[in-house]
């Protein structure tokens, strides 16, 4: 009998840990299993809405699993310190020989795999695990002098000649497993952790499961993916593929996106279509947390930048940033999506990082967290290296003197304000720059800018400077 560990996976096709153990069972049966770790998912800054996504999509692999004669079982541990004595119970319980589970590249996880490990190795258990969150795997992309890549793009350069030379393929259904009589548990409909933000799962939005998330590739390249790299910065318009909150739990994986744009978009040169470059961008951040561990804990890619920074500590203007009522509409309407829908368009992200990390002068971390706690599609890697670039403290950082003009945002990527009065109905009324200038918005109710822009901004270059960061 062989176990599967399903976590931000919860996919049947192109599952490495699954496919394994089906070729694997040798007619002797194929069980899964996911743990529920409420406290783990707090201490963690799980948003609700995220954990209830991950909930819906585990009930959707559930119906796949049972097609193939695999039945799914619910453990409940509070943290990850008590998951390896939970699985080896239930290894033990239904005389399993070994464990196959996905590697996840977080500190937390990576603690809580290897005491997984170790245990079931001390017990003359076997443990497979595969590198299936990731299409080229960790520590394999390197420079001329075989060190890891600090910046995106010789990093992206690589991995593309690393990706030809290995032609990754997903990989197919698992074959049908032998009927056991281990039957299957229900999967709760929500879990109550005492998330410290109440979003919500907005399932017409986000329908769980991979059938939607393939649907939506298919009509993403097809439809929207030569144009991507045009339009992919508007946010008032359906340009993005709106995959994110999928690949988060894994209900698709990266792979299956390049073969969906090979396969659908019929365009010769579609590994170096901008969408690739994003998913790219994913592989990145990944990579880099495998490279320099000490990332994990929140510590900056460029510590000798931070620590000569000074960030403010002013709570009245973080709460602005977290309502979006800082009276610059581009930025508030950013977070007015956010926390409308627990998702936001990316070019908004980099809007609003910026605004509150190099204008608001408050701590990257503390967006990092707030936005952790309200995504749907929260993915701490890539999280993290958005909020470090976006401060000028990561790899590949924004230069330090690029900051984002709320202003000048709007006037490019939402000229009509189109956007910006779909998240803001005060400034329905308004037409065009109106929208989107802090003055005319006051006239109409909404809060007076929270900081003079120009001020804020040179103070920061200042600051910036003094703390010796690059160009």
């Amino acid at each position: 009998m062989k176990l599967v560990w399903f976590r931000n996976d919860l996919r049947v096709r192109d599952n490495h840990a699954l496919f394994n153990a089906c070729r694997d069972s040798a007619n002797q049966g194929v069980v899964a299993v996911a743990v529920l770790t409420p406290k783990q998912w707090l201490l963690q800054d799980e948003a609700n809405g995220r954990v209830q996504f991950w909930l819906a999509n585990l009930r959707a692999i559930g119906e796949d699993l049972a097609t193939l004669n695999i039945p799914l079982k619910i453990l409940r541990a509070a943290t990850n310190r008590e998951v390896p004595e939970q699985l080896l119970a239930l290894v033990t319980q239904i005389k399993a020989d070994s464990i196959y589970f996905n590697n996840e590249y977080p500190d937390y996880e990576q603690k809580r795999d290897k005491r997984v490990s170790d245990l079931f190795n001390a017990n003359g258990l076997s443990v497979a695990c595969y590198h299936s969150d990731v299409i080229i795997e960790p520590g394999t992309v390197r420079n001329k002098q075989k060190l890891p890549f600090r910046v995106f793009t010789p990093f992206s350069k690589a991995w593309r000649t690393c990706f030809l030379h290995q032609n990754p393929e997903p990989l197919p259904l698992p074959d049908k497993q032998i009927s056991t009589a281990i039957q299957s548990d229900p999967v709760p409909e929500e879990v109550i952790y005492g998330a410290p933000v109440a979003s919500v799962w907005h399932r017409d939005l986000f329908p769980a499961g991979s059938d939607e998330a393939h649907r939506r590739l298919e009509c993403f390249v097809r439809d929207k993916s030569r144009d991507y790299r045009q339009l992919r910065d508007y946010p008032a318009l359906d340009s993005t593929s709106v995959l994110s909150p999928y690949l988060a739990v894994g209900a698709i994986s990266a792979r299956q996106c390049l073969a969906g744009i090979r396969t659908y978009s019929n365009d010769p040169d579609w590994l170096a279509n901008q969408w690739t470059s994003e998913v790219i961008w994913r592989e990145f951040y990944r990579h880099l947390l495998f490279d320099f561990p000490e990332m994990n804990r929140m510590m900056p890619f460029k510590p000798e930048v931070e620590e000569r920074l000074t960030w403010s500590d002013d709570n009245f203007l973080f709460d602005a940033w977290c309502r979006g009522e800082t009276g610059f509409p581009m930025v508030d309407a950013g977070m007015k999506q956010l926390l409308a829908t627990g998702w936001m368009h990316n070019r908004l992200r980099m809007v609003t990082a910026s605004f509150l990390t190099k204008l608001l002068r408050q701590d990257w971390r503390r967006g990092a967290q707030f936005f952790m706690q309200n995504l749907v599609d929260g993915d701490f890697a890539s999280n993290l290296g958005g909020w470090q670039w976006s401060a000028s403290v990561g790899a590949d950082a924004a230069p330090y003197f690029r900051i984002f003009n709320p202003m000048r945002q709007a006037e490019r990527f939402d000229p009509e304000g189109e956007y910006i009065a779909r998240w803001i109905p005060e400034l329905v009324s308004l037409q065009g720059v109106q929208r989107f200038d802090p003055l005319f918005g006051a006239e109409v109710g909404r809060p007076v800018p929270i900081i003079d822009y120009g001020h804020a901004r040179e103070q920061s270059i200042g600051d910036y400077n003094l703390a010796g960061a690059q160009p």
